[in-house]
């Protein structure tokens, strides 16, 4: 078994102060005033990793996220600039330009602003060995929004899976967490909970960047047979788990702004019951309702919006709910109080976990569903996740790459 040490390249005066979080396991430091100090992520910095890439054959996964500072340059366009010899593309769940819905399958196919191939890890592809033996070295630039359940963790992992089969090097370019700032819910159980989506025995608020999570995974030998991929982290430059960071590129249609990425963690539990979250309007993740007033005075009726078309609870239907478009995004943090009041307001309590194998998986455990039909308070289910979140907390500490939040 290789045993491989994580490279993490630093630039400028960020250096000292990330070398000292890791040295002290990520103990917390002075916030960074990021409404004075840019923000550049890792694939801003191509003059780190761009030497790496000098003479090699390199294949990349990316997606509408993967652009670099205030220009809005895709990488892929950097790279084909830089004369890189890029070879294809990995495309995640919602596919490689962000435009395919949740769930559906990504084919393998030609990008056509570029004429590069892309080719697909969601679903599984059958060519996914002979296409990373083909190349020298992987990026990895996708931006995640720091939930267990957002797919793109598990794309990480499967690249990661493929480069320590073969041999290959990974790039990981870093960006922001733009949840960051908390570690919350239950820590994923055994592998019967084990998905696409509870890929990881992680908090479901994980609190981690990819690139963070990309050491933990290396770290703790989760790839298969206890192998370690050879990996690179070019962290973000002036950001920490205290900063504020809204993205530039909305990751997925049902995310469409900076409140419903912050409201996602505590509304994307409601996808194992027939309840909406506001898919097929112009508000998902930002309001949710049911087709009876019992659930509040809001109203509003799913329909067909691009990216939101053919998954979408309650289409055509008026629902009856709550807005929560007034309040702050960065005040916002995990809770189970919304999904506690939906279901006490259910009038036939037996209906209400319309697809429970789901729930668990999202959920990472069976624990959760059982507890809110046995009429717990959030109080009571905190507490039986506790002993293990804290577990999960500690070990989070030896992978930081960056000041935790306080």
């Amino acid at each position: 078994m290789l045993a491989y040490a994580t490279i993490v390249l630093f630039l400028g005066s960020c250096s000292a102060h990330n070398r000292q979080n890791n040295e002290t396991g990520g103990t917390s430091k002075a916030p960074i005033d990021t409404a004075t100090i840019e923000i550049h992520t890792g694939a801003d910095q191509s003059q780190l990793y761009l030497p790496m890439l000098e003479g090699k054959k390199v294949g990349l996964m990316g997606n509408q996220t993967s652009i670099i500072g205030a220009k809005n340059e895709h990488v892929v366009d950097m790279l084909l600039r830089e004369k890189v010899d890029l070879k294809f593309a990995f495309a995640p769940e919602h596919g490689f330009r962000g435009e395919v819905e949740r769930g559906e399958k990504v084919s393998n196919e030609v990008d056509t602003k570029t004429g590069l191939p892309l080719f697909t890890l969601y679903g599984g592809n059958e060519k996914q060995d002979s296409i990373v033996k083909s190349i020298d070295v992987m990026i990895f630039d996708l931006q995640d929004v720091g939930a267990r359940f957002y797919t793109y963790i598990t794309s990480l992992h499967r690249v990661m899976e493929l480069c320590a089969k073969h041999g290959k090097e990974l790039i990981v370019l870093d960006r922001p967490n733009p949840c960051g700032d908390q570690v919350d819910g239950p820590v994923r159980q055994d592998d019967k909970f084990k998905s696409n989506v509870s890929f990881h025995k992680i908090a479901m608020v994980h609190g981690l960047t990819v690139g963070e999570l990309a050491q933990m995974i290396n770290g703790e030998q989760w790839l298969e047979g206890g192998k370690q991929c050879k990996l690179t982290v070019v962290p973000v430059k002036n950001w920490d788990h205290n900063s504020r960071y809204e993205l530039p590129v909305i990751p997925s249609p049902s995310l469409p702004n900076h409140l419903s990425v912050r409201l996602y963690s505590s509304l994307c539990l409601f996808e194992g019951t027939d309840i909406s979250v506001g898919r097929g309007t112009d508000w998902p993740f930002q309001v949710i309702g049911y087709n009876n007033p019992v659930y509040g005075d809001f109203q509003f009726t799913p329909g067909e919006k691009s990216g939101m078309s053919k998954h979408v609870e309650g289409k055509g239907e008026m629902l009856y709910g709550v807005d929560l478009r007034a309040i702050d995004a960065d005040k916002q943090k995990f809770t189970l109080r919304y999904l506690l009041d939906f279901y006490e307001k259910m009038p036939d309590k037996t209906k209400f976990f319309a697809r429970p194998e789901f729930f668990d998986k999202l959920a990472g455990t069976d624990q959760l569903r059982k507890m809110i039909l046995a009429g717990k308070t959030e109080t009571e289910i905190r507490n039986s996740w506790k002993a293990e979140l804290e577990a999960y907390k500690t070990m989070r500490k030896k992978y930081l790459l960056y000041p935790d939040f306080q």
